[in-house]
């Protein structure tokens, strides 16, 4: 070969490098964004506080959105239904595609709102917490049907906290799967009467038979993390950090408040715009004590798409249902709440941790997170690959997801009325 065509040689090669390297490279900054269990953060994702994935949006119903277009539908809406500040994830094909903030995370201050933002995670931490349930009974540490009686070292009632069942044998037939599908018995907060309202000497009691009725309970969860750290000695802070947040690449997320959070941290909003703070919780509640950010809420539900689809066995049954709803609202307004038929069509039903409906496109996972001044809201459609993550530091945002989840997702399932998502022009013709 003479030089002449060594050197034309040569440069074919070179071209054809460059021209892999450009092909690669959408490849690779989307390779930074995919999870799998165990993998580290990536230092551009630590460092790069600004990083926004904005992709092309694929609806439940194949409508295609281009970023701009999801940007402009999430900025009408905010406007529109006066949420302070909003972060927004979307998950096709079990890949985050769209991740953006809006609005403002401290409006005195006008600092923006972030993806990296920390928020109060609400009861997303009750799902997340599911999961991390889901892996001990992986292990073997945990039988889901077993009572809880039989892994306490005295009855449930010889404990301060639990004292108010003494006399009510019922408790012994409650087991780790009925404190986790709400079907144990217990009102939402022994401090919260059966009309909904305050009562500071309330009692803990078991208001139905165990495992007879739906009725969304905090008192369950909580009483479920009573039995993994008194019964089975787990620091379930512990486990929540390395088992899930530290898998998923939540670098953001904590059980309880860490002073890092400081300096990005937004605070809630009422209806009114009056800035309520941010509570710097110090105790773990399986509850509902997290703080986390865009980013790890992201994250988490994608890892939790991912092990659907990888047939992670803790995963289908978290996501299957354990029971009907027949009630008219997660919270009734009164006890003498009728039920009713509304939601038959798609088969309202609550899981592990998680809510469940029926859909065209399969089944579908659900969570909210609700507190004054934070209202959020995830849903896995896993055999479309479609997901969505809502996180609002204002209690005007549940005015808003009806509308947001058509628009973006073409989501026409979730159950708004049961959330009483009360969409904003009704919601606003109520306080005008």
């Amino acid at each position: 070969m003479s030089s002449i065509q060594f050197r034309f040689a040569l440069a074919l090669i070179k071209i054809a490098i460059l021209a892999a390297l450009i092909l690669l490279a959408p490849r690779t900054a989307a390779a930074a964004e995919h999870f799998n269990a165990g993998d580290a953060v990536t230092a551009r994702e630590v460092t790069d506080a600004a990083h926004r994935i904005e992709g092309a949006v694929r609806r439940l119903d194949r409508v295609e959105l281009t970023p701009a277009r999801v940007t402009a539908i999430v900025e009408r809406l905010i406007a529109a239904g006066r949420v302070t500040g909003i972060g927004v994830a979307v998950i096709n094909d079990n890949e985050i595609v769209y991740r953006r903030a809006f609005g403002y995370a401290n409006t005195d201050t006008t600092r923006a709102l972030a993806e990296d933002t920390v928020m109060y995670a609400a009861s997303f931490t009750k799902a997340m917490f599911a999961y991390l349930v889901m892996e001990l009974v992986d292990d073997g540490v945990i039988d889901l049907d077993a009572p809880i009686e039989r892994y306490l070292p005295k009855p449930l009632p010889s404990y301060e906290d639990y004292a108010d069942l003494a006399g009510d044998e019922r408790w012994r037939a409650i087991t780790p799967r009925m404190l986790l599908a709400h079907t144990a018995g217990f009102a939402n907060w022994r401090f919260i009467d059966a009309d909904g309202n305050f009562d500071e000497s309330g009692r803990l009691e078991l208001r139905r038979d165990p495992g007879s009725r739906y009725g969304y309970s905090g008192e369950g969860i909580t009483l479920l993390q009573f039995v993994i750290q008194e019964g089975l000695r787990l620091d379930v802070e512990t486990l929540m950090q390395t088992r899930v947040f530290d898998r998923s690449g939540m670098k953001r997320t904590a059980m309880r408040w860490r002073d890092d959070f400081l300096p990005n941290l937004a605070d809630g909003y009422d209806e009114a715009g009056a800035n309520l703070g941010h509570n710097k919780r110090e105790s773990v509640r399986a509850a509902g004590s997290a703080d986390s950010d865009l980013i790890g809420m992201s994250r988490f539900l994608r890892a939790m798409m991912q092990g659907a689809a990888r047939g992670d066995a803790g995963i289908k049954e978290m996501w299957s249902p354990q029971v009907r709803i027949a009630g008219q609202h997660q919270f009734p307004v009164s006890a003498s709440e009728i039920d009713s038929d509304r939601d038959d069509g798609i088969a309202l039903s609550y899981g592990l941790g998680w809510g469940v409906i029926t859909t065209p496109h399969g089944r579908a996972a659900f969570k909210a997170g609700h507190l004054e001044g934070w209202e959020n809201y995830m849903i896995a459609f896993p055999k479309a690959g479609t997901g969505i993550v809502v996180m609002t530091n204002s209690s005007n945002g549940e005015s808003i997801f009806k509308a947001l989840l058509a628009e973006l997702i073409a989501d026409t399932w979730t159950p708004w009325e049961w959330n009483r998502y009360i969409p904003y022009m009704e919601s606003q013709a109520k306080t005008n």
